[in-house]
């Protein structure tokens, strides 16, 4: 394999479990010894190695086994929704030490939600020892990774250009990582325990819809960062619907969540959100069967366009209405097979999040993980040290 140069490379190795020794660390990387020493000693003195128990010897001197210690510090995850807010604590393993999810008013501020999310994250950092890292947080819409906002949210407008990172300066004065809640969920996915696919298209399928690409293992996200605005295609079936966005004709104003829970309450049936509709379904409600259903099948007409561009291997479906996945995605494969290429669809499957309720929160911290182990970052700050 290519020769690795860098301490942030070892450490990837042994993150993985690829390389548990300093004699491992040589073979795998062509590196001297004097080299790998050199690293690991880098590492181990910034706490993200551990020496642990001499392994068994295969012949000479005895190797020391090197651990990753995922002790060395957390993360702070904070995934914001139209009206739910889940933040949690991770250790570097991407393992939840503490959490609080909360509904909170549709459609609430920036200013008038953060200082109470800020508080909360507090009160779950009592008695956690490792200095906060940094922050993975996730919103609805398009935003802007170097700038930190959102900039284009039909569902939190204000929230459009408000500055995020003052309000962790009290918790960290490590990074802020933005990504959109679609990102998060394709990123939990590769993450620890994931899927790990090479070709996806991971769905959010929620109060709005969202899609996010995953090519060649690595998360798309566009010129702009305006991958997987699937929900504001404008599609036949919706005729002259008005979208929350401003638009008609959206994909939402027929499949979304906040379409399909107004057509509940509209036969009478009571319901704030999706999560209502979805409870309603699950316990033999025909109504509310039959609308995700058929919800199912709007959103496969869309989804079946991009599978024939796209060619995934597996479809994600994550987001509260994967919590019916069975009745939700059997709509879906409807159209999907009856409108993709035999092809494209040969070898196609169709699975629930890997973290299912969690998975905003698992991509947020896995966000920030990997931008503070990146090489680029993880190098430059022990250049510094």
């Amino acid at each position: 394999m290519p020769e690795m140069t860098t301490a942030a490379d070892v450490l990837a190795l042994v993150r993985s479990g690829r390389a548990l020794t300093r004699s491992d660390l040589q073979k795998t990387t062509g590196l001297s010894r004097t080299a790998v020493v050199s690293r690991v000693s880098a590492l181990v003195e910034a706490g993200l190695i551990l020496t642990g128990e001499e392994l068994a010897s295969t012949g000479g001197r005895p190797p020391g086994s090197l651990t990753f210690n995922a002790d060395a510090g957390v993360v702070l995850a904070v995934a914001i929704g139209r009206s739910r807010s889940q933040l949690a604590v991770f250790d570097l393993d991407g393992r939840e030490l503490a959490g609080d999810t909360r509904d909170h008013e549709v459609g609430i501020a920036a200013d008038d939600l953060m200082p109470d999310v800020t508080d909360r994250l507090e009160r779950l950092l009592e008695g956690i020892e490792p200095p906060v890292l940094g922050v993975g947080m996730s919103l609805p819409g398009v935003v802007d990774p170097v700038r930190r906002v959102s900039v284009d949210s039909p569902v939190m407008r204000g929230w459009d250009g408000v500055a995020l990172d003052p309000y962790f300066d009290r918790l960290t004065d490590g990074p802020l990582v933005l990504v959109n809640d679609t990102d998060a969920l394709a990123t939990a996915e590769l993450f620890g325990s994931g899927l790990h696919p090479k070709d996806a298209l991971v769905v959010k399928a929620s109060t709005g819809l969202g899609l996010a690409v995953i090519a060649d293992g690595r998360v798309l996200r566009g010129h702009a960062g305006a991958v997987g605005e699937i929900g504001h295609t404008r599609v036949e079936s919706a005729g002259e619907r008005p979208c929350r966005c401003g638009a008609t004709g959206c994909l939402e104003t027929v499949a979304a969540g906040w379409a399909l829970t107004q057509g509940l309450v509209d036969s009478g049936v009571s319901a704030g959100h999706i999560r209502d509709l979805v409870a309603a379904a699950l316990a033999g409600d025909a109504i509310a069967r039959g609308l995700l259903r058929e919800a199912g099948r709007q959103l496969g007409e869309v989804l079946a366009i991009a599978i024939n561009l796209l060619n995934p291997e597996v479809v994600v479906i994550g987001g509260d209405m994967a919590a019916a996945f069975d009745l939700f995605t059997a709509g879906v494969r409807e159209t999907v097979y009856s409108r993709s290429t035999a092809l494209a669809t040969r070898d196609l499957t169709f699975v629930p999040s890997t973290h299912a309720d969690s998975t905003g929160m698992v991509g947020c911290a896995a966000v920030a993980i990997n931008h503070l182990l990146s090489p680029e970052r993880l190098d430059a700050h022990l250049a510094k040290a």
